[in-house]
């Protein structure tokens, strides 16, 4: 029976179909449009008020008479953008790292080890998924209190790195590689941690690099936590610096406006810059559905 039979017997024909897949496309791409549309417009109003002189801010159009740089280089001259900068990628990168060699050893070994109650641990870590980070202030602020590692970097990165998400990506991605290399490499006496370090952890960069930009983008993005944490002005990040000072700035929304893009633009560089690795990480872990 051919296809012309079958789309006849159900009473449509091939050119009602296409019309269906273009309605069905146009659909799609003006929902895509949409959604483009509510995330841009902010960023472009963002944008467009930086540029503008203070004294223009309270105009309620996209037109600029005098656009000017001013905003920017005030912000970078009379606060410590620099400094927050530095802070920020040390804390992210140090968080980036541990949550990558952390998760990676768990998800290893839920992977490839047999010992009782396996699926239970592997449920309760991803329980933690379900537990929000504002509800553990309190105790992982007295723990690190009594540790004495307040006003410190570690008190920062150190709840960054226990990630019940980052463990599932590489549990996942580690559950559909092939075992052959590694069998072959225990019949030739590798250790299981070597096998880990030299086959296993090279095969698994697409999710490395999902987890350690994630990770780097969250840490660097956090406010709430680091704002409580940190007091020193040398040691603090880029949100808890521009939360420190947007108050200052009163009225001056250019200024305001200038200070959340700088903060923002190492972000966007980096989401350019491994976007593929994001996806090849999304779509190697099982999370494509």
């Amino acid at each position: 029976m051919t296809m012309a039979t079958l789309t006849a017997s159900d009473g449509l024909t091939m050119d009602r179909i296409h019309r269906r897949e273009k309605l069905f496309n146009r659909i799609c791409a003006g929902v895509l449009i949409a959604f483009a549309l509510i995330w841009l417009v902010p960023l472009l109003w963002a944008v467009d008020t930086a540029v503008k002189p203070n004294a223009e801010t309270t105009r309620t159009t996209w037109l600029i008479d005098n656009p000017t740089l001013d905003a920017f280089t005030r912000t970078l001259r009379d606060t410590d953008m620099w400094s927050w900068y530095g802070a920020s990628f040390i804390v992210s990168s140090l968080a980036a790292i541990g949550t990558v060699l952390v998760a990676s050893m768990a998800a290893f070994a839920l992977s490839r080890m047999r010992f009782r109650y396996k699926n239970i641990v592997f449920w309760a870590i991803l329980a933690g998924i379900m537990i929000p980070g504002q509800v553990l202030i309190v105790p992982w602020f007295r723990e690190f209190d009594a540790l004495r590692l307040l006003n410190t970097y570690w008190a920062v990165i150190l709840p960054q790195i226990p990630a019940a998400i980052a463990v599932f990506i590489f549990k996942q991605f580690f559950d559909g590689l092939p075992r052959d290399l590694e069998e072959a490499a225990r019949m030739d006496g590798a250790s299981f941690f070597r096998v880990y370090r030299r086959i296993v952890l090279p095969l698994a960069r697409p999710a490395v690099a999902a987890v350690a930009i994630f990770t780097f983008v969250t840490t660097w993005n956090d406010l709430l936590w680091p704002l409580l944490v940190l007091s020193n002005p040398d040691l603090m990040t880029v949100p808890v610096g521009l939360a420190t000072v947007q108050g200052a700035f009163g009225i001056r929304y250019a200024d305001t406006m200038a200070s959340a893009i700088l903060g923002a633009i190492p972000l966007v560089a980096v989401f350019l810059l491994f976007q593929r690795q994001i996806v090849q990480g999304i779509a190697g872990s099982g999370l494509k559905g």
